[in-house]
């Protein structure tokens, strides 16, 4: 994918907005599709990855979003962390990101908990991720208009997704229409997904967007995944040989029972997906299969008197 055909923005500089999937019920283990990785290595691993951002380019930017099951919130923005005189050093600089972003976590962990209303969900619920991809979205247009007005060169934006959770069916559309929004952006959204299984929906987000998506088979080995494949600005990644996934999972979520299927029936006015029949559309209210006949019944009072 092109980047963005602007002289405002800086080849080899980016704007990182990482979506780190916080789902307490990923990282259990007392499922088949969490992830194998503990929690203290896999932040280990992601605060790895953020430093050697930040230290590639000094005009390097990184955003983090918290992605839990009943919220998402903003936990790290290294544009408004400015280092104190004991920061200045690199080191300082490490130990300001790990500790301002590691406090913010837990408390985000301890809100989206005491959000959540049931108390013991069957098997593992599904992350927020299309509120989560709305904020990244909201942060780099925001980003973006702050350039046209100041006019500097800026960060090349960019959205990598980090996620273990299973796909929630019921978040298809707003999901969807996120990924169009970051399309017509021109924001490459890069898919890393840590669970067992794939996923449908950051498969289709990264092959609309141009973006990279990959499932690490070593989950200890994240930070060399990380730091090879998605630390690379998008002006370098035209010289790079980047994973291609083996397929992309096209399959669309119905919006009657919010179940993936392969065939359904689309409505015709506003393009909504159902698993069986309908005499009515839910989402505009058409109604199916009455338009042609009334037509045809029309005609048909018209034409009789003639004849």
């Amino acid at each position: 994918m092109a980047s963005i055909p602007s002289k405002l923005y800086s080849d080899d500089v980016s704007l990182l907005v990482l979506l780190l999937d916080t789902n307490p019920f990923l990282w259990t283990g007392a499922n088949t599709t969490t992830t194998s990785l503990p929690v203290p290595s896999f932040l280990n691993h992601v605060l790895s990855f953020l430093n050697s951002i930040l230290l590639l380019n000094q005009l390097n930017q990184v955003v983090v979003i918290a992605t839990g099951v009943n919220s998402c919130d903003y936990i790290y923005d290294s544009s408004s962390s400015l280092p104190t005189t004991a920061d200045r050093s690199e080191n300082g600089r490490m130990s300001m990101l790990c500790s301002r972003l590691l406090s913010k976590l837990e408390e985000f962990v301890i809100e989206d908990e005491r959000l959540s209303k049931d108390e013991s969900p069957e098997g593992i619920v599904s992350s927020l991720l299309s509120g989560s991809l709305s904020l990244a979205l909201c942060c780099i247009l925001s980003d973006i208009q702050r350039v046209f007005r100041s006019g500097p060169l800026h960060p090349q934006p960019r959205i990598l997704c980090l996620q273990g959770s299973p796909d929630g069916p019921e978040q298809y559309v707003a999901v969807m229409n996120a990924i169009f929004s970051a399309q017509r952006s021109m924001v490459p959204i890069d898919s890393c997904v840590i669970g067992a299984q794939d996923s449908a929906f950051l498969q289709q987000a990264s092959y609309i967007t141009g973006g990279v998506y990959l499932k690490p088979q070593l989950p200890d080995g994240l930070f060399q995944y990380l730091s090879t494949v998605f630390a690379t600005d998008l002006l370098s990644r035209n010289f790079l040989r980047l994973p291609k996934p083996a397929g992309v999972d096209f399959r669309a979520s119905c919006f009657c029972h919010k179940k993936t299927i392969d065939m359904g029936y689309i409505c015709s006015v506003c393009l909504s997906i159902f698993c069986k029949h309908h005499k009515k559309c839910s989402t505009c209210g058409s109604v199916f299969g009455q338009a042609l006949g009334d037509t045809t019944s029309t005609v048909r009072k018209r034409k009789t008197p003639e004849t």
